[in-house]
């Protein structure tokens, strides 16, 4: 059987959907690898936008990543080919954060809505996702997918679309060996590699094409992951409510691996507002005081031991912990569907 066409990323109806909705769907942070780039990755930005108004540009800052920018997308397409002119016109090295979609928020506290001036706002920066008690409802862009596949891989498609919150509208065979299929997606579970799985699962048979199906109300929160009680705001995700045990639990496995080993303990937690709903632990390096010990009172050994867990606790208070500036790209990527 000839392969299918890939649709997901050239297809007439996505550039048609792009050219109908000229605003950002997708929008990612970019950082240079150094900072002493900064002004030369500042004139490339500014060269290609001059030909590509669509990109919205806007400053940012990290205290991880340092100066940077958040650059607005009107989809995934419209996102890789400015990537890929950026590293090949321009030979820049930028360090990249996950792809995050806009969502909405219907405000309720009047005080919000007299600061915006509007009951609805959009969120682009997951930092200012509003307070539950704020909001009456949130809101997530949703997508029409159409995919193609040969009969034989349509139970492990269905497995990953259900994995990813779809909701399957139409199922009907096209001829005597393939199948087309229609879900309604949640925009946000398909930008990183929703497509990448598609092809695995299907031997690279499957097509995948998608168009707005506009905003729909969903059980929104703001995860926080926390390391020795501080808040990463580069690592700040919105998750639907159904996953945040999910996402918190494999966020913090993630972390556990990458962070390197201090002289004190570090601790990971992902956190919904008060809650913490994951924890890993990263040990520290342990020296033996004990090594020179060779017999004697045994309240001397303890005492060693009492002063050793003393100065691991002050260095835990006032230690720095370190990520690695690979970890916020590595740990919001997905683990591969199973």
């Amino acid at each position: 059987m000839p392969r299918t066409s890939n649709c997901f990323h050239g297809s007439a109806s996505v550039w048609y959907w792009i050219r109908r909705h000229p605003y950002s769907t997708v929008s990612k942070c970019m950082y240079p690898v150094d900072q002493s780039e900064y002004n030369n990755l500042k004139s490339a930005i500014e060269k290609l936008t001059l030909n590509d108004s669509s990109v919205t540009v806007h400053r940012d800052s990290s205290v991880a990543l340092g100066a940077g920018w958040r650059l607005g997308f009107l989809g995934l397409l419209h996102m890789e080919v400015f990537n890929q002119r950026l590293e090949q016109e321009y030979n820049a090295s930028v360090i990249l954060t996950a792809p995050t979609v806009p969502y909405k928020a219907v405000l309720s506290s009047a005080k919000l809505i007299k600061a915006h001036r509007k009951e609805e706002i959009t969120i682009i920066n997951p930092t200012e996702f509003p307070d539950k008690s704020a909001v009456a409802e949130y809101l997530e862009p949703t997508v029409t997918g159409t995919i193609i596949t040969p009969e034989e891989h349509i139970g492990k498609i269905i497995t990953l679309c259900q994995s990813r919150r779809a909701v399957q509208k139409d199922l009907v065979y096209i001829d005597a060996h393939r199948v087309m299929m229609k879900y309604l997606f949640p925009l946000n579970e398909i930008v990183v590699d929703f497509y990448d799985a598609l092809k695995s699962l299907s031997s690279g048979y499957a097509s995948f094409d998608y168009e707005d199906a506009g905003y729909q109300a969903a059980d929104l929160v703001k995860m926080d992951i926390l390391l020795n009680g501080k808040a990463v705001e580069e690592l700040i995700t919105i998750v639907h409510n159904e996953k945040v045990y999910k996402v918190g639990k494999v966020l913090c496995e993630r972390l556990k691996d990458i962070i390197p080993r201090q002289m004190f303990e570090i601790t990971i937690q992902a956190a919904v507002g008060s809650k913490i709903i994951a924890r890993e632990t990263v040990k520290a390096y342990r020296k033996n005081v004990l090594a020179k010990c060779y017999g004697g009172d045994i309240s001397r050994k303890m005492k060693l031991l009492k002063r050793q867990a003393e100065g691991k606790k002050k260095l835990r208070k006032i230690g720095n912990v370190e990520v690695p500036k690979d970890a916020f790209i590595s740990v919001l990527k997905r683990q591969p569907d199973t």
